[in-house]
């Protein structure tokens, strides 16, 4: 099957509970398709921010602005927000009017490898193409444009995991030093050993 034919996951696959969805992520191909081609990586590393009871998250406190707008609404979208000059890329996680998401934080290069290294040129090995938040969404095209784009859709979308079998670790989530308790919880997800993580 050509990698622009892999179908979507059903909509129902994003509206897990957010911390089950973090660790359903892991596997799955995330794909972007553009004019200079389409480049697919499998998602590696993830981390889950509950909005409203956590501290380090966008919409702690429902806090509601036109960043955070996407989170409010139905899980599966996208939410990205730009960090220094970097996009970074977030799948929408809870119910309705309970802004959760899941940041995408690692991936493995998966298909048109080419392509990704041409967007990701000076890089000292291959590895950093794509490990990490920043790293992944120029390798792949995802830029600000995507924010609120339904991820069962082209041009970006989430597909079924091609891997057979892995073992996921966990522990706290990463540069979010300024937010209390929050800092401590086990909320990162990753495919254990995997070459691509982002530490």
């Amino acid at each position: 099957m050509r990698i622009d034919q892999q179908k979507p996951c059903d909509i129902s696959f994003f509206g897990q509970p957010t911390l089950e969805l973090a660790k359903a992520l892991l596997g799955c191909l995330l794909i972007k398709q553009t004019n200079e081609g389409v480049a697919a990586g499998i998602i590696v590393e993830t981390e889950a921010y509950r909005g409203p009871e956590d501290q380090a998250a966008h919409s702690f406190n429902n806090r509601r602005t036109n960043r955070t707008e996407i989170m409010f609404g139905n899980p599966g979208f996208t939410y990205t927000y730009s960090m220094h000059t970097h996009c970074l890329f977030n799948v929408v996680s809870g119910e309705k009017d309970n802004p959760e998401a899941v940041l995408i934080r690692a991936i493995e290069p998966y298909f048109n490898k080419e392509l990704m290294e041409t967007r990701r040129p000076n890089i000292k090995n291959e590895k950093q193409i794509t490990n990490g938040p920043g790293k992944l969404t120029k390798a792949l095209g995802i830029n600000m444009n995507d924010y609120g784009h339904l991820l069962t859709q082209k041009p970006l979308w989430i597909s079924d995991s091609p891997l057979s079998s892995f073992s996921i670790s966990s522990g706290p989530r990463i540069g979010i030093e300024n937010s209390g308790e929050a800092k401590h919880y086990p909320w990162r997800y990753w495919i254990t050993g995997n070459n691509y993580l982002s530490r």
